[in-house]
């Protein structure tokens, strides 16, 4: 190590905002070089050097982000965004920006907007230094420091999450970083295998639960891990492991193995020919898993966010009666809860981070609000023109078809053009204005398809259909106010020669607030801040679900803390502690219990679930990916609306088609992204992602 070393002095310390959106380059800042010793003594700077250890988990590092470099932790094949659609680098091949449809089909090159290596292990280097140096401070309390130790290296072990969700099998490098001023051999190092970095996040984040002092944080550090954070992280490391890409693929059942074969496993190797992916199937790993989740679960310190009823008793939208459900108050029913309004407010920035119990770890604001990688420009690209939005983001088909009815079933029409569903037709028809007036189909307008009537709450608070109504409530200008939009042709929001409408016809308002509302020059200034739910108790809840529901045999795992053992196995009512939460919420009945029996069936349930509760939330493109449906869900046609019909042929815009200019293909090469050829010269025991190319 060296004794000198360049640090960054940012004047942010509480991390409630971590960090401004410069490009923060500390030898362009400071000439001076400070030691270790004058950094490390003095309380400000050794703050300092920790912020300055959160900023690479910005950027190209968010979980929920809009387009640019994080376009790949929102959009997948359930929501898209339509601009950008050009040729991939414009005219300049440096350009940063890549279309919806090179991005789906795998056309960008190994050195294209792939920083989150360079930005993960630069981060990695600045915790290390952070945790080996921070004990000789003597302006802190033990306490503090050991705290901030814990936050370090839950940054540290969270990069290497980053990694591993991305890049799969990385470098675990040495704890003092790695001297760049080395040669390319001598610096030199393979990547380790799947399941060793997994350990190593496991038992860093161990490490760090135990370091960190907080259960809870105030508004001011929201933006600091808590215990809570550190095990919610393991848990999503051990169920990567157990999934198939990781866990001898084919072998778990999942898959039919003549559709699929395991070269991804057979092709990722080290240079020396050790196998880098797990061969061989190990049913334990979803018991660690399972675990790993209950320890989120047992620390008592999340449930999901709900909103209660309005004081006249009635909700947004009420579920009809289950029998059940229906009958029982939050947490065992949805009888005294707003639905519609618990799912919407969890995400529109109505709810503070310090008053949400269901996010467990978040950046919070620190998004960069001005540029393409905030929330806030997801609700800006999905605005309506007439809105003065940029009217680009939307949803498939394929989404629109995974929300259920109000009563748990299928929406008829379901996936009929993707060979799938009952073989019901969809609905036809539309509401009136006395439909609207008497409430026959809340919360439905007049003239919109009754394919959108009686759908289940989630849907309403994140399917902008034609004829929803944006509220832009917080406008100044009363007719900018409560705007039923419609996107047929020639209407203003419908399809026009140019990028600035939904591809299929079906907008996005999830993060949407109805104060919401652009003024003027597409300014983000009035769209309320949406704190990112990277990790929330809902996922939590659905991996041990999932989890549970692969076990054959019966296991006891310890707890984080060795201060209990759980015994785990395939306990029908276990699953249900983990499904129940999330479909009471929605406003949705239980599956059936011939569904809990079958294991195949059930699978396809929580993957469902997932889909339709995690939409949008960076979950569905690593899920499809670790679950190795990929290759088929990732393959298939995009359909959408007939956009090109007028409002004079509203019958015909309903009919589902093929949507030409939105495309999608799964190659192997896609599972893990590329490493970059200045990596793979840095670094000549590197391997390169199956399928990518060398730099020689």
């Amino acid at each position: 190590m060296k004794n000198k070393i360049a640090i960054l002095m940012m004047s942010v310390l509480g991390l409630g905002s971590l960090t401004s959106c410069v490009d923060l380059d500390s030898d362009k800042y400071f000439e001076d070089r400070r030691t270790l010793e004058s950094v490390f003594t003095n309380r400000q700077q050794t703050q300092e050097w920790l912020a300055y250890a959160y900023y690479f988990i910005l950027r190209e590092n968010v979980d929920v982000g809009n387009k640019s470099g994080s376009f790949y932790s929102c959009f997948d094949d359930c929501v898209y965004y339509g601009d950008r659609d050009s040729k991939l680098f414009g005219d300049n091949k440096d350009d940063v920006r890549v279309s919806y449809n090179s991005y789906r089909m795998g056309l960008y090159e190994e050195d294209f907007n792939n920083y989150v290596w360079q930005m993960c292990y630069k981060g990695i280097y600045q915790a290390s230094v952070f945790i080996h140096h921070v004990d000789m401070n003597p302006q802190m309390s033990e306490t503090e420091k050991l705290d901030y130790k814990g936050q370090a290296r839950f940054v540290r072990a969270y990069y290497y999450w980053l990694l591993l969700r991305k890049y799969g099998p990385v470098p675990i490098v040495a704890e003092e970083g790695v001297d760049y001023t080395q040669t390319y051999e001598a610096m030199s190092q393979p990547r380790n295998t799947y399941e060793e970095v997994v350990e190593h996040i496991s038992k860093e984040m161990i490490q760090a639960a135990k370091e960190i002092q907080y259960y809870k944080r105030d508004q001011e550090n929201s933006a600091r891990p808590t215990k809570g954070a550190c095990l919610a992280t393991r848990a999503l490391a051990y169920i990567y492991a157990a999934s198939p890409l990781a866990n001898g693929q084919l072998k778990n059942g999942q898959h039919d193995t003549k559709l699929v074969d395991d070269k991804i496993a057979k092709d990722f190797v080290n240079k020396d020919g050790s196998p880098l992916l797990s061969t061989e199937y190990d049913e334990s790993k979803w018991a660690r898993a399972a675990a790993a989740c209950k320890d989120v679960i047992d620390l008592n310190q999340y449930e999901l966010y709900h909103t209660n009823k309005s004081t006249s008793g009635t909700a947004t939208i009420t579920p009809p009666d289950d029998g059940n459900f229906a009958k029982k108050n939050w947490p065992d029913g949805w009888a005294d809860i707003d639905p519609m309004l618990s799912y919407a407010n969890l995400f529109n920035g109505n709810v503070a981070i310090q008053d949400n119990p269901e996010i467990i770890f978040s950046r919070v604001d620190n998004m960069c609000r001005q540029n393409d990688y905030s929330i806030e420009s997801i609700v800006l690209h999905s605005m309506p023109v007439s809105c003065g939005g940029w009217n680009t983001n939307g949803l498939t088909q394929k989404m629109v078809d995974a929300y259920y009815m109000n009563d748990g079933t299928d929406v008829p029409g379901k996936d009929s053009e993707l060979n799938g569903g009952n073989g019901s037709e969809r609905v036809k028809g539309w509401t009136t204005r006395q439909d609207y007036k008497n409430k026959k189909y809340p919360p439905l307008r007049a003239n919109v398809s009754l394919q959108y009537a009686n759908r289940e709450p989630r849907f309403y608070a994140s399917v902008a259909f034609s004829g929803s109504v944006w509220e832009n409530a917080g406008h100044p200008t009363q007719s900018q106010r409560d705007k039923q939009i419609f996107y047929y042709r020639g209407g203003g929001d419908g399809y026009i020669n140019a990028f600035s409408y939904p591809r299929t016809g079906i907008g996005y308002r999830k993060f949407y607030n109805p104060n919401d509302y652009i003024e003027s020059g597409h300014s983000m200034a009035n769209i309320a801040a949406k704190p990112e739910p990277a990790i929330r108790y809902a996922d939590i809840l659905l991996m041990y679900a999932e989890a549970l529901n692969e076990l054959d045999g019966k296991y006891d795992v310890q707890s984080w803390d060795g201060t209990k053992t759980y015994t785990i196995s395939r306990d029908i009512e276990e699953i249900k502690k983990g499904i129940h939460p999330v479909r009471i919420r929605a406003g949705l009945p239980d599956f059936a219990e011939t569904d809990y029996l079958d294991k195949n069936v059930l699978r396809a349930k929580i993957k469902r679930e997932r889909m339709i509760e995690l939409l949008g939330e960076g979950k569905r493109y690593y899920d499809l990916r670790r679950w190795m449906d990929a290759p088929v869900e990732e393959s298939q046609q995009i359909y959408g609306l007939n956009v090109f019909m007028t409002e004079a042929n509203r019958d015909d815009f309903q009919v589902v088609i093929p949507t030409s200019n939105l495309q999608q293909t799964f190659a192997e090469k896609m599972y893990f992204w590329p490493v970059t050829f200045d990596e793979l010269k840095r670094n000549n025991l590197l391997v390169q992602s199956p399928g990518w190319r060398n730099y020689d």
